[in-house]
């Protein structure tokens, strides 16, 4: 790995360690950004060495700092209360990190190729009905933590898990066949998912109202997890549509899967069985009224959950049954395996992962939980009533995009180019509002903070971006092999300093499994970049050898721009 940023940092941990040896200290060195740029470049926090010592922190910073030696890339070591704050060389930051931004392009940032593979478990949705905005988080979620794996250098595989043997299909399987489509009420979306769910939503209110559609409904689902060829077969014609539906939503929001996993492969190649088996061979298993179930309590859990049955009375199988048949499979096809799942499957995942660990998996995943999606006062406005599902979500975003590139450019440009430029911005700034907050907080999607073109919202960041676009297609200045030396001001440095700081962004963001780690750093540079261009002219420069070099930087920073953008799912237009 190249760059300066991370050659700087493996450098300041060396010499960190050798001065902390010299005092015969031992502790781990976990080097921090200091929360102002004049303090220092990296901080070392000396706190966790004060009980070893025998000293106040403050003292042991200020040994710490005079056992430092200085190399190539620290210039400067200083103390600032419990913290030893390190300056690197400004000069080679600047110049290494503008020539490999502009060698390496739209691969700048990207880590080395790592000879590992991680498979993303994301969305999951029953195939019975649009996606709806509660669960909007999730294919956005897992999409940006796929591209972030993908850019630390890992082989990545987006997973759907299908659930075709559930109630939920059953219920949308048997209104398909049984009841008349002059019957279904008419969607105002020409899609194949919203045209389809109300026969879902007809045949489950019959069910509650009539016995026998009731009984027929416990067949299928029975014949389902026996595993019968014909029942699965016409169960996957009726979701079809549904999941073709899904498939167009997700697409609209720059979103693909590569790998749709039915949930009914684990019973057709009886991976399930063994499953069971291993399950009722287990100490923790009890048996009651025919059932088989695992006795949690050992494990921490409590109360009426201890009790996690696997096997029914009846002896079919239950979906967390055959959800740990599909995750000994993954196990078994990658090496990190990471699942984005809504906040109430908390207690589900623990007992799945509990059950892997008796049957002795390979892994278990890491599973990013995410908080639902509300609208101000529940819902948008107008439209359907107590659902909003996440096509209108998105037209929505695109609307409210368009009357803004209207306000500002209505005079300028034609219907056709404003309505482009409202989908990419509309698109962008659905992904990182929702993408900015922490995956375990709760949003409600307001409409001022998703548009705002000065905060950190996209179209802020995709503004930044056009404004490089539109400088640099001004110019007619040669930027190839620039003088770095001549970007002396400090918003010139800073702003090199964050772009030098993407590929570290990348890692932590990687390492921590924090999509939201991006969306600040994003803004960060965007801001920076807008300090740079008040304080530094740059087509008006009359020194040639500046301007060039101030050219040089506006083209790295749009490089960087739309690199994570990309990350984000999010498109980088050059012009707003």
């Amino acid at each position: 790995m190249n760059y300066p940023l991370y050659e700087a940092e493996k450098e300041t941990i060396k010499l960190l360690k050798n001065a902390i040896s010299k005092l015969k200290y031992k502790c781990e060195i976990k080097l921090e950004t200091p929360p102002q740029e004049d303090i220092g470049d990296f901080a070392f926090p000396c706190f966790n060495l004060a009980p070893i010592a025998k000293k106040s922190p403050n003292m042991i910073a200020k040994e710490i700092a005079k056992s430092i030696e200085k190399n190539k890339w620290v210039k400067k070591v200083e103390t600032k209360g419990a913290y030893v704050n390190f300056f690197l060389d400004d000069k080679a930051i600047v110049s290494q990190t503008l020539k490999l931004v502009h060698d390496k392009k739209n691969q700048y940032g990207y880590l080395d190729k790592k000879n590992k593979k991680v498979i993303v478990e994301h969305t999951s949705a029953n195939p019975n009905g649009p996606l709806h905005v509660g669960r909007a988080r999730n294919p956005i979620i897992g999409d940006t933590i796929v591209r972030i794996f993908k850019a630390a250098g890992y082989n990545v595989e987006s997973q759907f898990y299908l659930d075709d043997m559930g109630k939920q299909v059953a219920i949308l399987t048997w209104g398909v066949n049984n009841l008349d489509k002059k019957n279904i009420p008419k969607s105002e979306y020409d899609k194949p998912d919203h045209q389809t769910v109300g026969f879902y939503q007809i045949a489950s209110k019959l069910m509650k109202e009539d016995e026998k559609v009731s009984e027929e409904l416990a067949r299928i689902v029975k014949k389902l997890e026996e595993g019968d060829k014909k029942t699965i077969e016409l169960v996957h014609k009726a979701y079809n549509p549904v999941l073709n539906g899904m498939k167009e939503s997700m697409k609209h929001i720059n979103i693909t899967v590569d790998s749709y996993v039915p949930e009914s492969n684990f019973v057709k190649d009886k991976s399930v069985d063994v499953v069971i088996e291993k399950l009722k061979n287990s100490k923790y298993c009890g048996e009651e009224n025919n059932a088989f179930y695992l006795d949690l309590e050992p494990f921490g859990i409590q109360g009426r959950n201890t009790k996690f049955f696997f096997v029914r009375g009846d002896g079919t199988t239950l979906y967390a049954t055959r959800d740990i048949a599909y995750h000994l499979w993954k196990a078994e096809q990658a090496d990190i395996l990471i699942n984005v799942l809504g906040e109430d499957h908390k207690l589900e995942s623990r007992q799945v992962e509990i059950a892997l660990g008796i049957v002795g998996a390979k892994q278990t995943p890491h599973v990013i939980f995410y908080s639902f999606v509300s609208l101000p006062g529940g819902k948008m406005s107008t439209r359907r009533g107590l659902v909003v599902h996440l096509d209108d979500l998105i037209d929505e975003c695109i609307k409210r995009a368009y009357k803004e590139v209207k306000k500002r450019r209505g005079a300028e440009l034609t219907d056709a180019k404003m309505k482009e430029i409202a989908e990419i911005v509309g698109i962008g700034a659905l992904r990182y509002n929702i993408i900015k907050v922490q995956p375990e907080k709760d949003i409600v999607f307001k409409w001022e903070e998703a548009l705002n073109f000065e905060g950190n919202a996209a179209p802020f960041l995709q503004y930044a971006h056009a404004r490089a676009c539109s400088i640099l297609a001004k110019s007619k200045d040669d930027i190839k092999n620039v003088n770095a030396e001549m970007l002396k001001h400090s918003s010139e440095i800073q702003l090199v300093k964050k772009l030098a700081k993407f590929p570290l962004v990348i890692n932590e963001a990687c390492n921590s499994y924090k999509p939201h780690i991006i969306t600040t750093y994003l803004f960060n540079v965007a801001s920076q970049f807008n300090q740079f261009y008040r304080d530094c002219p740059v087509l008006p420069e009359k020194d040639i050898e500046t301007r060039r070099a101030r050219l040089a930087l506006v083209d790295a920073t749009r490089i960087v721009l739309k690199n994570a953008l990309e990350i984000l799912g999010i498109a980088a237009p050059k012009e707003m």
